[in-house]
């Protein structure tokens, strides 16, 4: 493979190829971003925080041009490929403010003055990111990898190439000196090679379980810091004392956003069986409702899915759960139009061994699954591989935290659900990864903790 080709999603049809990097290209780029990392830490984090916010300037300038390159180059509809931009920038502003102050030196202990704690950063991070947020997902890591005086390689997904460029242009008019982010437009086994550089630091890694595996063990093996975060299958617990039809209001964006395609959706619908009538029906009523069709109209809720692979992988899981005695409320399903076009599916009488309550399901499909008893649904929230997030609605907030406190999940929202925030640290527990981005707790995961003591 000698380049990408960049793929309308609502046609199938190709709109650009990018050039591959050659080997080359790939090995001076790495020598140009250890050598610009020198200065770059070096740079007051004043001026860095300046440039963060001409980032941010430009990302609201600018929303509705990148938003519509995201909904040509991955399918997201136009009503979130906007919002996903303006939040990047949102972010970019919360680092600006925070980072000297999270750089700054403490203490070891109080009135203590000859032990200090330092934060430095490491030098040249790896992010290997993925194509449902191509803005997101790769902006996330970036405020505040750079804002702690680290420079960044991206490795994005093959799906989004002109993202990923455009990123990096975004970067270079906001003032950046160049070489601080560069994207490399090399294929999987390529990246996976750069972990073994000594200009690498460290890795940036979100997607797949398997592939975030194989990251982990080539860091491991070459003793690079890496931060994981492999998708999730996050419970959505509805309490015999929930509002209903808030849940219903909620559950369903929540599951449909992105058209299904986010790791942090509702993807298990645990139900209470006094309340399991009432929400269902609501639930579907308000599926029902939800526009099908042209990313571009302001109006449309559900796009194509990405590619053809992924719409495979949907129907595999819908017809394994039809086949075990699943009942479809509302049948879905691929369309007959151009691209790759997906209806919601909801589904009842849903068992824990069928594969849309034991894989992630990346798309618009909602399994309902009703329980007897408050203990049932905790350990059938528990009962999976991942660990990313949950939502958990009841009325009486004490019983909702004392639930929340018992769920195995990085993550949890009360009468809501997950959505990242720059103030907060994302990232799950079990096979949903490792370490955290955003807030405090993200900053410091590429930053070297320096212990310095003075006699």
């Amino acid at each position: 493979m000698t380049n990408i080709s960049s793929i309308n999603p609502s046609t199938g049809k190709v709109i650009g190829k990018i050039e591959l990097h050659t080997d080359e290209q790939v090995s001076r780029m790495l020598k140009k971003s250890a050598e610009v990392f020198r200065e770059w830490k070096r740079t007051d984090v004043s001026e860095r925080n300046e440039l963060l916010r001409k980032f941010a300037e430009i990302l609201r300038k600018n929303k509705q041009e990148y938003g519509k390159l995201i909904t040509t180059e991955m399918g997201k509809v136009m009503k979130q490929a906007v919002p996903e931009v303006t939040k990047c920038a949102t972010m970019f502003d919360y680092f600006a403010d925070n980072a000297e102050k999270m750089l700054e030196p403490e203490p070891a202990e109080e009135n203590s003055c000859d032990s200090m704690i330092h934060y430095e950063p490491m030098g040249t991070v790896l992010a290997i990111k993925p194509w449902n947020f191509p803005f997101w997902q790769v902006l996330s890591a970036a405020a505040h990898v750079l804002a702690g005086g680290n420079v960044m390689l991206l490795k994005h997904s093959s799906y989004v190439p002109m993202c990923a460029l455009e990123i990096e242009n975004i970067f270079l008019e906001a003032g950046f000196p160049e070489g601080v982010f560069q994207t490399l437009l090399i294929d999987g086994k390529t990246a996976s090679s750069l972990i073994s550089r000594d200009d690498v630091k460290a890795v940036s890694f979100t997607g797949g379980y398997d592939a975030g595996q194989k990251v982990a063990e080539l860091a491991a093996h070459n003793m690079k810091k890496i931060v994981l975060e492999l998708g999730g299958s996050d419970p959505f617990l509805i309490l015999d004392d929930a509002n209903v039809e808030m849940a219903a209001k909620v559950g369903v964006p929540s599951r449909f956003i992105n058209t299904g395609q986010t790791c942090i959706a509702a993807k298990r619908f645990i139900v209470m069986e006094d309340v399991a009538e009432e929400f269902t029906e609501r639930f579907v009523e308000l599926t029902g409702n939800l526009k099908i069709g042209d990313p571009m109209d302001p109006e449309t809720d559900i796009g194509p899915m990405v590619r053809e692979e992924q719409v495979h992988i949907l129907e595999s899981q819908v017809s394994d759960a039809i086949s075990k005695g699943a009942k479809a409320l509302i049948p879905g399903g691929r369309m007959k139009s151009e691209g790759y076009m997906y209806s919601p599916t909801v589904l009842r009488n849903v068992s824990r061994n069928m594969k849309v309550m034991r894989e992630e399901t990346f798309g618009p499909v909602a399994p309902i699954i009703t329980v007897k008893t408050e203990d049932e649904a905790i350990e059938l929230a528990n009962d999976s591989e991942f660990g990313l997030g949950a939502s958990v609605w009841s009325q009486d907030r004490n019983r909702a935290m004392r639930i929340a406190s018992e769920l195995e999940t990085g993550m949890i929202g009360i009468n809501s659900f997950c959505t990242p925030q720059a103030c907060l640290p994302f990232g799950g527990v079990k096979k949903s990864g490792m370490g955290r981005e955003l807030s405090r707790h993200g900053f410091y995961e590429f930053m070297n903790i320096k212990s310095i003591k003075m006699m």
